[in-house]
């Protein structure tokens, strides 16, 4: 009987030391390990916010030069994309594109695509307010997985990876960083920070849209005030999918940054940034009021003065500040 006993506990203890199939590497964020995100398309998703080793596997498969995708808009295609292939500037030379113009990037989120609300909205809203090239980034061999702690880390991937994308473009037409506004949501705002610090800070204005929270405590890659010449961001969920505290140079809470006007739920309120930056591009308006605090933006105690324009086509570079202001539940969403 003890020598049963003594295999049992000796066995138990072998099987204690040898690794799980599926080890957990690190935290993502310090709360809870299961946690609600919304995907692009506004469905929410249980996610594991503990990094495991497949995670990073599944991670390790995704490449950026190879598997993303970009899709030209102008205003002689407004609606049907030209493809742009990384390396292949014959290809280039019969696009659209034109590097006197000003170029758009859009980055969707997690678990979104090509024809998201992110992009149906603001690819329309670009070209009518502008003439412009506005080149929608397909990175879903990265996003869309409902592994999420894998598409955190392909985020910084792919920023890294459209970088060397818009370099590459630039030597092949010599176009200027100083020409780019590079616009993201969720998981797709912080990849528009990676961008811009892979290319020394150099692009002129870059929009944050409800960057994520989830995944972004802590970490080191979230978008950053000096990563463009003018960085700026629109809170419309913070404390719940989208971060809460200040990130750009810039930052709004339209309606205290939560609980948007017209919205029940949190995916709406997520996704109620770039429907507000639409409707700026065309119709301006949206006049925030400057506070001392993000906590004062956002329980609308904001008493400075000093007033600033949320979203539109041109950047405020040399402005900075934290700004509250409210919206109509419909549109137009502006209250001027």
């Amino acid at each position: 009987m003890v020598k049963l006993t003594v295999l049992i506990l000796a066995g138990l203890a072998l099987a204690s030391a040898l690794p799980t199939q599926d080890p957990v590497l690190r935290k993502l964020d310090p709360g809870p390990r299961f946690q609600h995100v919304s995907d692009g398309e506004g469905k929410l998703h249980l996610v594991d916010l503990w990094q495991k080793a497949s995670d990073v596997q599944e991670a390790a498969r995704y490449n950026p030069d190879s598997q993303n995708i970009y899709h030209l808009f102008t205003r002689l295609n407004p609606t049907v994309s030209q493809p742009m292939i990384i390396g292949n500037s014959g290809f280039l030379g019969l696009t659209n594109y034109n590097s006197r113009r000003r170029t758009i990037i859009l980055l969707h989120g997690w678990n979104s695509g090509t024809t998201s609300d992110f992009n149906t909205v603001l690819i329309p809203a670009f070209l009518q307010a502008e003439d412009l090239n506005v080149i929608m980034v397909d990175w879903t061999a990265g996003s869309n997985t409902i592994n999420y702690a894998a598409a955190v880390t392909n985020t910084k991937t792919a920023g890294e990876g459209i970088a060397r994308f818009i370099d590459w473009l630039n030597r092949e037409t010599g176009a200027s960083a100083t020409h780019y506004h590079i616009v993201g949501h969720s998981l797709g705002a912080h990849m528009a920070g990676i961008i811009g610090r892979n290319m020394n800070g150099a692009p002129a204005y870059l929009t944050a849209l409800e960057p994520a929270l989830p995944g972004f405590i802590t970490n080191e890659d979230k978008f950053r005030p000096d990563d463009g010449a003018y960085t700026e961001v629109i809170h419309t969920n913070a404390g719940n999918l989208g971060y809460v505290s200040t990130l750009g140079q810039v930052d709004f809470y339209p309606n205290g940054g939560n609980n948007m006007a017209g919205c029940d739920s949190m995916a709406c309120d997520h996704a109620r940034s770039y429907f507000y930056l639409g409707e700026s591009l065309t119709s301006g308006g949206f006049t925030g009021r400057r506070c001392a605090t993000y906590v004062g933006a956002m329980s609308g105690n904001c008493l400075l003065f000093g007033n600033l324009q949320m979203g539109g086509l041109v950047p405020k570079t040399g402005r900075s500040g934290i700004f509250w202001l409210e919206t109509n539940a419909q549109p137009p969403f502006s209250r001027g």
